[in-house]
């Protein structure tokens, strides 16, 4: 079975992407970014409501566009390869991976780190992104250059505070797990050069409208506005794989 299109003749239109963490407040910007371009999209979550909420918001803003959602247990390798072998069984190809699955924990100091942080971190920002790339590695390669894997990440991960140290650990692990499957695709591309590409978008930390409301004082200075993530992954398919591949790309000054 082939892709279903909305018919928005965007630059997406045709392209399948699956948007894990699509339940907050980045996911919510990504379906809508990726629906708007004319994308299929297919959302994991593990919250139902929360999932049903963006899914619905960007299904309903583009005149019934084509997204979905489904409650995955991204901690579950086996379940995360059946998600994926799904998508491309009924829609005929896979684009994109998209990895929003997010999670902070932090401490006033280094010696006042909690390792039990260091673990539940582990799991939402390394574990995760190993069982997506692992589950979607071979379907983005057989998406005819296309195929786009993306991780977003903090510039925390090249200079992590004292205090932030297993969350700025955490994130440069899954930021070179990302890199090694760009070589990945590389290798599988021989003298072609890469057919897919594995991108880091690197951001300070993001702010979406709900935080401003509730802080309007505050200027989030650095950060990045969801709605402005959310072009930023849109744009990944509008440069080579070849150029992509591997790289980081900052959307807040470079540390």
């Amino acid at each position: 079975m082939g892709a279903t299109t909305n018919g928005s003749g965007g630059p997406l239109e045709g392209a399948v992407v699956a948007v894990a963490g699509a339940g907050g407040p980045a996911g919510g910007a990504a379906l809508l970014a990726l629906a708007a371009a004319g994308a299929t999209v297919i959302g994991c979550d593990h919250d139902p409501a929360r999932l049903a909420k963006t899914v619905d918001a960007a299904r309903f803003a583009h005149g019934g566009a084509p997204v979905t959602g489904e409650i995955i247990d991204l901690l579950d390798l086996d379940a995360t390869r059946a998600w994926a072998d799904r998508i491309e069984r009924e829609h005929g190809r896979i684009d994109g991976l998209v990895h929003l699955v997010g999670g902070w924990r932090g401490a006033k100091s280094f010696s006042d780190t909690d390792l039990g942080d260091w673990d539940l971190l582990h799991d939402l920002l390394i574990r995760t992104v190993q069982h997506t790339s692992l589950a979607f590695e071979s379907a983005l390669e057989r998406s005819s250059g296309k195929g786009r894997f993306v991780l977003v990440s903090a510039a925390g991960s090249v200079r992590p505070t004292g205090g932030n140290a297993a969350y700025g650990a955490a994130k440069a692990a899954a930021e070179a797990w990302t890199i090694a499957l760009g070589n990945a695709f590389s290798k599988a591309g021989g003298e072609q050069g890469p057919q897919a590409a594995a991108v880091i978008l690197v951001v300070k930390a993001l702010v979406h409208d709900q935080m401003r409301a509730e802080k309007p004082d505050s200027l989030f200075p650095g950060f990045t506005d969801v709605k402005e993530l959310a072009e930023a992954i849109t744009g990944v398919w509008d440069r080579p794989a070849q150029e992509l591949n591997g790289t980081r790309q900052w959307l807040t000054p470079q540390h």
